[in-house]
């Protein structure tokens, strides 16, 4: 009998799963994908607005101006390739039509349900004649009028992003600020910061970007975070500071380090949490926390219900390959290719893979960050899986990429490549 899978969201993740499972059809029934807003993309999908348009949160955190930080040689599909002709830095909205290509070219839209929410996904355990345990999923969703529905899948793939629920850190005395406070998921253009000083609390990929955004614009800015000192040069307008410790009652910002600053506006770029609204964690054995999920085999399912799959939930990696791993190792379980082990050993595999983590000093909000883990960890998908792993190229252009970020993060992104082989790349003019 053909497994019916649901999968939740239609960003790169959900059509990634959609289309391997629709190249699977002599085992799986084609994919039901459940898609919140009207348009696939997920977070690439650029929404102008800020706030609650038609009542409902905007889900993408892109701004206007944003740019990817790795090269489209990096970036793609392993089997989907980038119009050649652009260049490797891509403007978001070349990174969209990506997706609608992606999605045109597997024929996968048909099988999306648009401006669906799921509202609940819940395991259904029974026993067999056999007296074994079957595992199926009753998801519920609402349709644009409200009406609901419940059906039964044989699994599940959570592919709803981790980009779209801000993390606000408890700052003391933060009701004194007498400017703008706001998250970075509410920023979408630097303009409206002109002439102003701007904290912003956060120096990873978007703090950094924005930054500089905000100082072109002739905002001051001030670069607050805990991270060692960024060495390279930034543009004039910004300064470092130490992690915020408090809001004064006048209104001025006090740093870790004592020093005090006043400022028209406090930004934070500290991220996002994780948020299953549809899940009852309890129920699947699992923790959800701001930044962890915890515990997952491989990153990716609760040990207790191994046919509900998260895709893509790891930080600091090449997002697209990344899910293309995961999505062809999770279908392996399904299809029976990929043997799993018993349902203790993966939890205490699970718990002991992050527990090595802590004991080498990383902090308990960045054991999801992979960063070098991840090129070891889509490796053994692919050999416990039998399909073909990540070129090597894809490796060390991506190190190459985080080279020159650091070395000059302005002009990084005017450095064009092509890929020569599997093993080599080269920089062209």
């Amino acid at each position: 009998m053909l497994r019916r899978v649901a999968v939740v969201g239609a960003g790169a993740a959900g059509l990634c799963a959609a289309r391997h499972i629709l190249s699977r059809l002599d085992r799986f029934a084609p994919p039901v994908v459940f898609e919140v807003a009207d348009t696939i993309g997920g977070t690439w999908s650029y929404d102008d607005g800020a706030g609650t348009p038609d009542g409902r949160p905007v889900h993408s955190s892109m701004y206007r101006d944003l740019r990817t930080n790795l090269p489209k040689e990096v970036m793609m599909f392993p089997d989907f390739p980038f119009d050649p002709q652009l260049n490797s830095f891509l403007p978001h909205q070349e990174v969209q039509r990506y997706l609608e290509s992606y999605c045109r070219s597997h024929a996968v839209r048909p099988h999306i349900r648009f401006s669906t929410v799921v509202e609940n996904v819940r395991p259904v355990v029974m026993t067999t004649e056999g007296g074994k345990a079957r595992t199926t999923w009753e998801v519920t969703s609402s349709d644009p009028s409200g009406r609901q529905e419940t059906e039964t899948f044989d699994s599940v793939f959570v592919c709803s992003g981790h980009y779209s629920d801000p993390h606000i850190p408890d700052i003391p005395g933060v009701d004194y600020f007498k400017g703008k406070v706001l998250h970075s998921h509410s920023y979408k253009y630097p303009e409206p910061f002109s002439g102003q000083s701007v904290v912003v609390l956060g120096a990873r990929a978007s703090g950094l970007d924005i930054s500089i955004e905000l100082a072109k614009v002739g905002a001051q800015v001030i670069l607050s975070h805990g991270r060692p000192r960024l060495t390279f040069p930034l543009p004039a307008g910004i300064q470092q500071s130490s992690p915020v410790a408090a809001v004064e009652e006048d209104g001025s910002i006090r740093f870790q380090d004592g020093s005090v600053a006043a400022a028209d506006v406090l930004m934070f770029c500290t991220g996002y949490n994780f948020s299953y609204p549809f899940l009852d964690a309890a129920q699947l054995g699992l923790e959800i926390q701001d930044h962890l999920v915890s515990p997952l085999y491989r990153f990716l399912m609760p040990p207790a219900f191994p046919s509900l799959f998260f895709i893509g939930i790891c930080k600091i990696i090449c997002p697209f390959p990344h899910f293309n791993c995961q999505v062809q190792f999770a279908l392996a379980v399904l299809d029976g290719s990929v043997a799993l082990p018993p349902p203790a050993q993966m939890e205490d595999e699970s718990w002991r893979a992050l527990q090595e983590k802590v004991e080498q000093g990383v902090q308990r909000r960045h054991l999801l960050l992979l960063d070098q883990d991840q090129w070891e960890y889509c490796r053994t998908l692919a050999s416990t899986a039998g399909f073909a792993p990540l070129p090597p190229v894809i490796r060390s252009l991506y190190e190459e990429t985080w080279r020159q970020r650091h070395i000059h993060p302005e002009n990084y992104r005017r450095l064009n490549y092509r890929l020569i082989s599997d093993t080599q790349w080269e920089l062209i003019d």
